[in-house]
């Protein structure tokens, strides 16, 4: 079977659109599920984050999309904001192609009002989490009864979460010819038992080892319980680590472990369940924008995050569960490049190791703690600055108009910006470090679309 996206019954334009997004050979995912997404099928399929599935629905979505109808005829449902985000920007790019195609987030930790005043104008498709679009339909302010494809993204997530019944009460107000398309990392019985009561005549797609251990190099160091914070600092003046997730199975520990780490004047910050949504936003983003060294986290605040070249995953306690251990460091060593993965391990946590082993048949290497480096780590700051704008997609704003307030009288180079990140009330773009200070005050100094701007450091 080709892997090319012209051998798939597309349009010309989209498939121009896919080359222009670097989209050139199918993942596994796409090559066994997309020609039944695309039939109009039911798929049931297991595969991870990572492995393409996003573009796999999303353009199964967008083929049965009639744009001049502005009702919502696709909904994603998702169990993170951080996920739905990230889809619901895929497919904003997937859609390019097409004119005027809406695209409307809904999840909650924001205000419904401006959510409620973007749906009173009509929307194609629909991404968002399970709780606020079943806080819509009881208010009225989302009809679904025209969709044709509905989308349960990370459904065994959404099952642990506790959102099976609002699953159920989505999709009791979706037509019931629609086209059901089911995804989940794993394949616990509550997931079979969903699908009967979703789906009609799915198609089965697994995708075996999605997160391939093989480009990841796997290091133990052994040590007692109070000696975990010497042995991360050990690591970091031993091995060259550029930017890491530091995992952590509490909120307490996050909050320890990146105060530990600022005393060692690296750049590190916390991410964990009781952050407020623009709080999670930004250190997510200047993490992502590589204007942070390390982003200390738990499983569930970490849900949905994707970083482009991440080197380094170090669990500073392992997982007890050995499925998590693997999504854990499956985040790095991907696209065929190397990866790096180091445990801390204490004596009482040896149990969890040898389970780990025996789940991925691996065993990581082990370094001595006394043989690691004790000297103050030596870290060079973080290459990039980001910075915040008071504006986002609802005022209009876009990526464009941030680049060429920042570029247009020289001062800044294009070359000196990184990534640009527009919310819908908020924005961020990434600076070389050198180039900051000059970019801080080109956009503070200058408007923006004919207004000037709130800009500061994130």
């Amino acid at each position: 079977m080709s892997d090319a996206f012209n051998t798939l019954n597309l349009p010309s334009e989209q498939l121009d659109n896919l080359a222009q997004l670097g989209y050139h050979q199918m993942t596994d995912i796409q090559q066994q599920a997309l020609p039944s997404v695309l039939a109009g099928k039911d798929v049931l399929a297991q595969a991870k984050t990572g492995s393409g599935k996003t573009a796999t629905f999303a353009l199964g979505i967008l083929q049965q999309i009639n744009p001049r109808f502005f009702g919502a005829q696709g909904l994603v449902l998702c169990p993170t904001r951080e996920l739905a985000g990230q889809v619901a920007d895929e497919i904003r790019k997937l859609a390019r192609y097409m004119a005027n195609i809406k695209v409307v987030l809904l999840c909650g930790g924001q205000s419904i009002g401006p959510q409620i005043g973007s749906l009173a104008h009509g929307a194609h498709i629909i991404v968002g989490t399970p709780g606020r679009i079943c806080d819509h339909l009881r208010k009225g302010t989302l009809e679904i009864d025209q969709i044709k494809t509905l989308v349960l993204d990370e459904a065994d997530r959404m099952l642990d979460m506790g959102f099976s019944e609002d699953m159920r009460f989505i999709a009791a107000h979706t037509p019931e010819q629609r086209q059901t398309l089911l995804f989940s990392a794993t394949y616990p019985d509550n997931i079979e038992a969903l699908s009967r009561d979703f789906q009609y005549e799915p198609v089965m797609v697994r995708i075996e080892g999605q997160h391939s251990l093989s480009t990841i190099t796997q290091l133990s160091i052994r040590c007692d319980k109070t000696q975990k914070m010497q042995a991360l600092k050990g690591i970091l003046a031993h091995y060259p680590v550029r930017q890491a997730v530091i995992f952590c199975n509490t909120k307490q520990a996050t909050m320890d472990v990146a105060q530990a780490l600022q005393e060692m004047r690296t750049s590190a910050v916390a991410l964990h369940g009781d952050l407020e949504q623009k709080d999670r936003d930004r250190l997510l983003t200047r993490f992502k924008h590589h204007s942070v060294h390390f982003l200390v986290a738990t499983d569930v605040a970490a849900r949905g995050l994707d970083v482009d070249d991440l080197d380094t995953v170090i669990n500073f306690e392992l997982p007890r569960d050995p499925e998590v251990y693997v999504h854990r460091i499956g985040r790095t060593g991907r696209a065929g490049k190397r990866g790096q993965a180091m445990n801390i391990v204490a004596h009482n946590e040896q149990y969890v190791l040898d389970r780990v082993i025996e789940h991925t048949g691996l065993a990581p290497d082990e370094q001595a703690l006394e043989n690691l480096s004790q000297a103050m780590p030596e870290i060079e700051p973080p290459p990039y600055v980001t910075l915040n704008l008071a504006a986002g997609r609802k005022d209009k704003l876009r990526p464009g108009d941030i680049l060429g307030a920042l570029t247009k009288d020289g001062s800044v180079p294009g070359s000196a910006v990184g990534k640009i990140d527009v919310l819908d009330w908020t924005a961020y773009v990434a600076i070389e470090l050198e180039h900051a200070k000059d970019a801080l005050k080109q956009l503070q100094e200058n408007r923006i679309k004919g207004r000037r701007i709130k800009v500061r450091k994130a």
